[in-house]
């Protein structure tokens, strides 16, 4: 477990004159919510659950905003890595943490999103009446990866091909966001579509290098600097527009197949956190997003900072999960086993 810490100087005393001063100088400075001053919260660390381990997925990010919300909190948020069960383990203990905002959710795609729509009565939360919405973080495109010497130079001749005859591709995972996806731009392209499940990365890239399999759908992000390095080659995105960072590469929706999921992060507390905690929180949350560091760091690998706070946060969480349940199609379902 991992803390970012920071020390903050003392306040000083100042003259009385200078009050007039400060008044003006205050009208520059950001406005804190309502509920901050009266709750004095934060009085205490904040723990960050993150359903990632240490350096794996989604953890990047989560301690990325950890570092810049300690920094403007003036008190440490420390990460609490819960790996296990795609995020769901982390899910839940949040859901069942007291509802004082000293424990948030990395809430993600799988945890928030896939498994309630899928499999909710395999789930020991609900969503979204277990939490609270926080804020959303970012969104990373899912991306289409083909070995580098592959006979497919373009997402179109994908396309065109796994209309004639099957295609193979992997995934890191049955019934992850990921397949979810590449499902629906088969359901979508009326496409001819295998599905081979690994478990990770690194097995699903060895048996594409080695031309077991067709093709790799995962989350862009993570693979970015092994398409740099010219070890992989991506041919396609998810996502409702280009990213910024890949302006050559077309969204799907561009080639005609409407796939616009796209692997998300975002906070959440427990239900029942007061509002005007949730309101401290997520103002917090929205100076990290505008700090040009964080920015830099979350669009580098083609992701896109978001800040859609408290109840957007929460409209967006249940579009998404309308969305996965388009796709859960008996088959599907059948296929993940459930």
């Amino acid at each position: 477990m991992i803390s970012t810490r920071d020390t903050y100087a003392a306040r000083g005393s100042r003259p009385l004159w200078a009050g007039a001063l400060l008044a003006v100088a205050a009208m520059a400075l950001p406005v804190m919510p309502a509920g901050a001053a009266q709750t004095g919260f934060p009085e205490r660390p904040i723990t960050l659950v993150v359903g990632f381990p240490p350096g794996g997925g989604g953890d990047l990010y989560g301690r990325l905003i950890a570092t810049a919300m300690s920094k403007t909190l003036k008190q440490t948020v420390i990460v609490e890595n819960k790996p296990g069960a795609g995020g769901n383990i982390a899910a839940s203990l949040v859901a069942k943490a007291p509802a004082d905002g000293y424990t948030m959710l990395l809430a993600m795609s799988g945890n928030m999103a896939v498994s309630p729509a899928l499999k909710p009565q395999t789930l020991p939360y609900r969503v979204p009446e277990d939490f609270a919405p926080i804020g959303l973080i970012l969104e990373a495109p899912h991306g289409l990866f083909v070995e580098p010497k592959s006979k497919f130079g373009s997402a179109e001749s994908v396309l065109a091909a796994a209309k004639q005859s099957e295609l193979t591709f992997a995934s890191t995972g049955t019934g992850g966001a990921a397949h979810i996806g590449m499902e629906r731009i088969k359901e979508l392209g009326g496409l001819k579509l295998l599905h081979i499940p690994y478990k990770g990365s690194g097995p699903a890239i060895t048996d594409l290098i080695g031309g077991q399999v067709d093709m790799f759908f995962a989350t862009a992000s993570p693979l970015m600097p092994q398409v740099r390095q010219g070890s992989l080659k991506l041919l396609g995105v998810s996502g409702e527009k280009r990213s910024p960072s890949l302006p050559d590469v077309p969204t799907f929706k561009e080639l005609g197949v409407d796939m616009a999921l796209t692997q998300w992060y975002g906070l959440a507390a427990p239900a029942g956190t007061p509002q005007e905690v949730l309101q401290v929180l997520s103002h917090h949350l929205s100076l990290a997003l505008k700090d040009p560091a964080v920015r830099e760091t979350i669009r580098k690998d083609a992701a896109m900072e978001r800040d859609l706070p408290l109840e957007q946060f929460g409209e967006y969480l249940v579009r998404d999960i309308a969305q996965y349940r388009t796709v859960a199609t008996p088959q599907l379902l059948k296929q993940i086993g459930l």
